[in-house]
C-alpha cells in the first residue's frame, strides 16, 4: 500500500498548526512533513507526534530569503556561514523531533555567469549538511523546483538533479522527486523512475497547473501512482498542494489508494495512570 504524509505547511491551514496533527491522523494519514517548523519550539511538535502516533517524515533546512523570491542560502558562496547556521539549527530541532529525512533546497542564482560558482557551493554545502545528519542517522534529500513559478531555481530538471547527485558521490544523500515541479518542466515521470527509483528518497505531489489536489489538473495520478509504485519505490508520498477546497473536502483522491481505518481507530487514546 502507498504511504502517503500530509504537508501540513499546505493542508490544513484553515486550523493552528498545532491542531493539524489531529485533522490529518482523523483524515487517515499516518505521515506529516513539514516545510519550515521552527517558529513553534520543537517540543511542542513533539508533543504532537506522540499523541497522534504520526510519523515525521520531513523537515527542510532554513533557506534564508528564498521564499520571499531571494537566492536563499544553499548555494550562495557568500552566504556560506549562514548556511552553517541553518544546518546546526536544523540538526538540533531535528535532534527532538527525529524527522526521517531533511530537505536541502538548492535556491536560486539569478546572474548566469555565476552559475558554475553556486553549484559548486551548493555541492560542498550538501555534503556538510550529509554529514551533519547522517550522524543523527537522518537521511538528506534535495529537489528540482520549476524555474515558471521560481525564476532562477538553481536546480530545475531531472537532468541536473542526477548530475548531482551523482557529482556529490554520498551515500546518505537521496533525491527529493516533486511531481508538480517536473510536470510544469515537461518531465517524463514513469521514465525517471524506471531508471533512478532506487535514488530517490522522498516524493511530493499535486496537480498541474495550478498546485491544487490530484482531479483538478492534467496528471493521471491512477496510472502514475501505479508505475512508481511497481518501480520499486519505497519511500512516502508527501500530499504538497494548496486545496481548491476545505483540505477534508480536497481528498477524494486519497481514498483510491489507502482506505483509512475506522475514526475510531484513526486517533489513539491517551489514558491516565
Amino acid at each position: 500500500m502507498l504511504r502517503f504524509s500530509a504537508n501540513l505547511s499546505l493542508l490544513f491551514t484553515e486550523l493552528p498548526l498545532l491542531e493539524r496533527f489531529s485533522a490529518a491522523r482523523e483524515c487517515g494519514f499516518r505521515g506529516v512533513e513539514i516545510q519550515f517548523p521552527y517558529e513553534t519550539p520543537a517540543t511542542q511538535i513533539k508533543a504532537q507526534l506522540d499523541l497522534t502516533e504520526l510519523e515525521l517524515v520531513l523537515i527542510n533546512v532554513p533557506a534564508g530569503d528564498l521564499m520571499n523570491g531571494g537566492e536563499g542560502l544553499a548555494s550562495v558562496p557568500s552566504k556560506r556561514h549562514d548556511f552553517i547556521d541553518a544546518v546546526t539549527k536544523a540538526a538540533e530541532y531535528a535532534e527532538i523531533v527525529r524527522p526521517n529525512l531533511i530537505n536541502v533546497l538548492p535556491g536560486c542564482c539569478f546572474e548566469s555567469e555565476s552559475l558554475g560558482q553556486y553549484m559548486e557551493t551548493f555541492q560542498n554545502n550538501l555534503a556538510h549538511a550529509a554529514n551533519v545528519f547522517r550522524d543523527q542517522g537522518i537521511k538528506t534529500v534535495f529537489e528540482a523546483v520549476n524555474t515558471k513559478d521560481v525564476p532562477g531555481f538553481l536546480i530545475h530538471n531531472c537532468e541536473q538533479l542526477i548530475q548531482a547527485l551523482e557529482d556529490l558521490q554520498h551515500s546518505s544523500v537521496y533525491l527529493q522527486y516533486d511531481i508538480y515541479h517536473m510536470q510544469t518542466m515537461g518531465e517524463d515521470h514513469l521514465a525517471f523512475f524506471q531508471r533512478y527509483a532506487e535514488r530517490v528518497g522522498h516524493i511530493q505531489f499535486a496537480d498541474a497547473p495550478g498546485r491544487h489536489q490530484p482531479g483538478t489538473g492534467q496528471i493521471d495520478f491512477v496510472n502514475l501512482f501505479k508505475a512508481i509504485d511497481a518501480s520499486g519505490y519505497q519511500g512516502w508520498f508527501g500530499a504538497e498542494y494548496r486545496p481548491s477546497v476545505s483540505t477534508r473536502d480536497s481528498l477524494d483522491w486519497f481514498d483510491r489508494y489507502c482506505q483509512p481505518p475506522s475514526l475510531t481507530a484513526r486517533v489513539p487514546h491517551k489514558h491516565n495512570p
